[in-house]
């Protein structure tokens, strides 16, 4: 059941793909990782869905990673009294804090906090930027604007405020509830939505406490003030590219994409790629020529995982979106350039035992024809560590824990087994070898690598790099 390829596949499940056979397709077809949504659906429809891969994964043998994506705060207009309104571009449009009956002009907006950060010149957007305002008067309560880009408003639409970074709790009340149940299920990645510092991860990282990804997502601005602390407080960055192409100007989000990736590659913090990657896909069987290049653009930039969303959601074709992206993939990494796109950035390295392995594995599968490199990891570190090298062989990480192996599901090229530890050198390679050997990578005839620490079953201990080679035929 090893994928023929080193970037990984995140699902999104919604209506389309909530049976066992639904979810059992999409895993065949090369999900990885599969993301429970939770702006949408019922905490029983996604315990529900969490339950069918967990029967999944043991059905299949092979370890499934399940992602909780959060809410977030969602700001929204009031209502309008006599149905949707059409707002010109030049017209005087009011927001104010005090329940009102929305008209041609004036609606509430119950923030305050938009109030108390709003400047004026300021921008405002309605329903992912559709209609467009500008603050031409501002006070802590009201906020007087133009309208820029007219069109239709109508009963709570959202609200973006890219120019501004809010006193807003990241964790609503609904998400700590969502959050508390996720955890009493067991998922494996918490993704935090419309982060803005280093600060919002760390008031997660207090709830969710050891052994949970946090996967902090960039849509915001604001974020991008606080990037390097972020990827350094977060296990892992997705590139959130809806909010994220609403809140700045569409020609800005491509260069951001390749900032952030970069960022965490260097870091050594799994990436992953989200937002209308074969987003034609929801009502049609193949994707555009622009999509599958989007796709194979994150993966000669060396990218951990691709995300679908509405494709396999809700879409007409969630098993043909998997399938399509599963292929775009195996074709980029043929391409020989490819290595040498992705080869051009580093993991920063440190003066420590797993990084100076981590350089190794790279010039050892660079000189001798390995079949593989065996990590030996407890909490996931060493074989991230490892993958992060971007070495040109399979990495097969080893780990007694399951929760650790689900979370390597999103990490590039991993390939995580869930093994019994071992308790000496000689029952390490033995067990290796036969791991090797059942994934088809020919321990018989080529060498593999094993990485592990000493002693076994510690945590942050490696120190070990062996090389394996097969057995010399006494006859010649």
């Amino acid at each position: 059941m090893r994928r023929e390829r080193h970037t990984k596949i995140v699902a999104t499940l919604g209506p389309a793909s909530s049976t066992h056979e639904a979810i059992r397709q999409l895993f065949l077809a090369g999900a990885d990782t599969f993301r429970l949504n939770f702006s949408h659906g019922t905490q029983e429809d996604h315990a529900m869905r969490l339950r069918l891969i967990r029967e999944i994964e043991s059905e299949v043998g092979r370890p499934i990673g399940a992602l909780l994506d959060l809410q977030g705060p969602k700001l929204r207009l009031g209502t309008f009294a006599a149905g949707p309104v059409a707002l010109a571009a030049g017209q005087p449009f009011r927001l104010q804090l005090a329940p009102v009956p929305g008209s041609q002009e004036v609606v509430q907006l119950p923030h305050p906090e938009i109030f108390e950060a709003l400047q004026p010149g300021n921008a405002l957007l309605i329903d992912d930027g559709r209609v467009r305002l500008r603050v031409t008067r501002c006070g802590a309560d009201f906020a007087e604007t133009t309208v820029e880009t007219g069109g239709k408003v109508s009963d709570r639409k959202g609200v973006n405020v890219p120019d501004c970074a809010l006193k807003l709790s990241v964790l609503t009340e609904k998400d700590r509830r969502d959050l508390a149940f996720g955890l009493q299920l067991g998922v494996d990645w918490i993704a935090l939505s419309f982060v803005q510092s280093a600060r919002d991860i760390a008031a997660l990282r207090q709830l969710v406490g050891p052994g949970i990804g946090i996967m902090a997502k960039i849509e915001k601005p604001a974020a991008l003030a606080d990037i390097g602390a972020i990827v350094a407080a977060a296990d892992a960055i997705m590139v959130a590219r809806g909010d994220l192409g609403v809140e700045m100007p569409p020609e800005e989000v491509p260069a951001i994409q390749k900032r952030l990736t970069r960022l965490c590659r260097e870091a050594g913090k799994p990436v992953v790629v989200a937002t209308q990657m074969l987003d034609s896909m929801v009502s049609a069987p193949a994707p555009t020529r622009a999509e599958a290049s989007d796709v194979a653009t994150a993966v000669y930039d060396g990218v951990d995982a691709v995300m679908l969303s509405a494709e396999s959601a809700s879409g007409s074709y969630p098993v043909e979106s998997v399938q399509m992206m599963a292929r775009i993939i195996r074709n980029t990494e043929k391409d020989r350039l490819q290595r040498d796109i992705m080869g051009a950035v580093a993991a920063t390295r440190h003066a420590d035992a797993i990084d100076a392995i981590g350089a190794a594995i790279r010039t050892v599968a660079d000189v001798l024809p390995l079949s593989a490199c065996v990590t030996y990891t407890l909490s996931g570190a060493s074989a991230l560590r490892v993958a992060h090298e971007r070495p040109n062989v399979p990495v097969i990480g080893m780990t007694p824990s399951i929760e650790t192996a689900r979370r390597l599901a999103v990490v590039w090229g991993v390939h995580a087994v869930h093994a019994a530890d071992a308790g000496n050198v000689e029952e390490m390679v033995s067990q290796a070898t036969d791991v090797v050997r059942a994934e088809g990578l020919e321990p018989g005839s080529r060498p593999f690598a094993i990485v592990a620490g000493m002693p076994f079953g510690t945590p942050g201990s490696t120190n070990l790099l062996r090389i394996v080679f097969p057995p010399t035929d006494s006859a010649h």
